[in-house]
């Protein structure tokens, strides 16, 4: 017998989620300048990337933050590198719509979460993963990613099915099908998506074509997705904060 789930509440509140869930991609900007940063943020977009990590490696990052919103009112951009809550802070008031730290620390975590903002601290080991989903971060950015691939997400997944993971390094166009499949929430792309060395020389053509290639290929995730459950989105967790809305954005 087939269980029919109860239908989504519509007056239930978005999940915070639901932004990063709906951008898949989330490009992480380490830029030498704010100028840079805002061409890159440019290049990515018109290659259909539209989830931006501004890290605080950028010069000015709240500044830039502020900025690509002005300019960018439809991307989901966020700040990254968050070490201490001064930079917590300063990357709400700039309207932020995510907040990314590399690490986990209780006082930063307390910090990060006291802005409203969705959190996602980062981990690799299970017991770091224990300890950000105990302080009540929203996702964990396992990081670096690259250590372990696809393989030691899908381990990570088995003791934690209901925690949002969020791979951050190691991902490429190439490979972005398996991180999914793997579960993850949504990725985050550094140097193969928004290489440093390529915003230092102003190749922003090389940033958009590579922008296009991660945006064709998780096209080409959820399009598997949909045929396999007839769900539209991308394989991955359930997520614990709420219903999943493709159509909302967690912004302030």
């Amino acid at each position: 017998m087939t269980t029919q789930q109860p239908p989504a509440d519509p007056a239930a509140p978005p999940s915070p989620l639901a932004g990063l869930r709906r951008a898949g991609v989330v490009a992480v900007l380490r830029a030498p300048t704010p100028d840079g940063a805002l061409a890159a943020v440019a290049a990515l977009i018109e290659g259909g990337v539209t989830g931006i990590e501004i890290t605080y490696s950028t010069p000015d990052a709240p500044a830039v933050i502020a900025e690509v919103r002005a300019r960018h009112p439809r991307a989901l951009v966020g700040a990254g590198t968050v070490l201490t809550p001064a930079q917590a802070a300063a990357a709400a008031d700039a309207g932020s719509a995510f907040l990314v730290s590399p690490g986990t620390t209780p006082e930063l975590a307390a910090a990060m979460l006291d802005t409203g903002l969705p959190v996602l601290s980062g981990a690799l080991t299970p017991s770091e993963v224990m300890t950000a989903t105990a302080l009540g971060v929203h996702a964990v950015k396992v990081f670096p990613a690259s250590l372990g691939g696809p393989g030691y997400l899908r381990a990570l997944r088995g003791p934690f099915p209901d925690v949002p993971l969020v791979p951050t390094g190691g991902v490429s166009a190439g490979n972005l099908a398996e991180w999914f499949g793997a579960g993850a929430l949504a990725v985050g792309a550094g140097g193969e998506l928004a290489s440093a060395a390529h915003i230092a020389a102003g190749r922003w053509d090389s940033l958009t074509v590579r922008a296009r290639a991660f945006a064709a290929a998780l096209a080409k995730v959820r399009a598997a997705t949909s045929d396999a459950d007839g769900s539209g989105a991308a394989a991955g967790p359930a997520d614990p904060a709420g219903p999943a809305d493709p159509g909302a954005e967690a912004v302030r």
